[in-house]
């Protein structure tokens, strides 16, 4: 789930994996393998890109199907 919520975020933005991975400060990859769930995403990835797409980790992670940040 939680590999589908970020290509399906990065695709919403019409970006490439490679976009997303210089944004990222990694390689295509890396960031390849996040999307198909070969490699576990770092908290840091998480947090940036919650920050990036403006929702919640707890979104990205597939806790909650609300894309709103709560404040």
């Amino acid at each position: 789930m939680v590999y589908q919520r970020i290509r399906d975020l990065r695709e919403d933005k019409d970006l490439k994996q490679k976009d997303l991975a210089e944004i990222l400060h990694c390689s295509q990859q890396v960031y390849s393998n996040y999307e198909l769930g070969q490699r576990d995403i770092p908290t840091t990835i998480l947090i940036a890109l919650s920050d990036y797409y403006n929702t919640s980790v707890d979104y990205i992670l597939g806790i909650t199907n609300n894309p709103q940040i709560n404040k």
